[in-house]
């Protein structure tokens, strides 16, 4: 049958020849190409951030944690590193304007994600006994059918972050998850990452999780907002560019940090 880089537009072809030798990788990446129709663009960032050695790459406990099917399939929508493109910033922007855009980059990293992800609510609220709980990113998977927990964190991980998300995991499977759903699965994208230390965080974690770094240069993670402020501000870009109805349990609140 065709090849892949057959059934491409020319342009992409062109990106495809230019920035790889490897006949092997330009089939991977015709193959991606066609399956998520991507834009130009798209395809060479890909290329250019190495998706190939990024998809499915986060280190997690899938394998003792979920049946072994599912373990393969949720380890598939997983990426280590992901990678956060900004553009240059001028030192002298208002800090408005630089958070702005941050956002903006913020959220081209989140359909970083891959295809199939949803977004489905911000800071959706769990009252457990009278406690109330606040999960800050809330994804489904579409082709996979089931919840993703995101946390996002602008530092470096600790093992206590693998158990907060463990517990959202726990709580989403519990009162979200429908008959017909897959396990429910949490991914934490983090500054920076001590492996060993996430390899030991795992192991004592019974609920499946995985964990991401996200790339970026010392200046540009200095000029982050607060965790707090920017998963907010994620969320309400999110929320503009997704129509939906509102899901349930959804609830916004102001849990600490100042919005953006």
């Amino acid at each position: 049958g065709q090849r892949p880089v057959g059934q491409l537009p020319w342009g992409h072809v062109i990106e495809l020849l230019e920035k790889l030798d490897d006949a092997e990788l330009r089939d991977w990446y015709s193959a991606k190409d066609i399956a998520h129709g991507w834009s130009r663009p798209m395809l060479a960032h890909q290329i250019k951030t190495d998706l190939h050695l990024r998809e499915g790459a986060a280190p997690s406990n899938f394998p003792h944690a979920l049946e072994r099917t599912d373990s393969e399939l949720a380890q598939q929508i997983t990426k280590d590193p992901f990678t956060l493109e900004f553009l240059a910033i001028d030192g002298d922007a208002a800090e408005r304007q630089l958070e702005d855009r941050l956002v903006e980059r913020i959220i081209d990293t989140l359909r970083e994600l891959g295809p199939g992800f949803a977004f489905v609510g911000r800071q959706v609220h769990f009252d457990v006994e009278g406690d109330d709980f606040f999960v800050d990113l809330l994804f489904f998977h579409v082709e996979q059918l089931r919840y993703v927990v995101i946390e996002l964190k602008t530092t470096k991980f600790d093992p206590r972050d693998a158990g907060q998300l463990g517990f959202y995991v726990a709580l989403v499977e519990d009162r979200l998850r429908r008959p017909q759903h897959q396990p429910t699965v949490g991914m934490l994208l983090v500054a920076d990452k001590n492996e060993s230390v996430v390899r030991y965080a795992l192991a004592g974690t019974t609920q499946p999780i995985a964990v991401s770094r996200y790339d970026l240069s010392p200046a540009e993670q200095a000029a982050l907002p607060a965790e707090d402020a920017l998963t907010r501000a994620v969320a309400l870009e999110l929320d503009d560019h997704t129509p939906q109805s509102p899901p349930p349990h959804r609830k916004q609140s102001s849990r600490g940090g100042s919005g953006v």
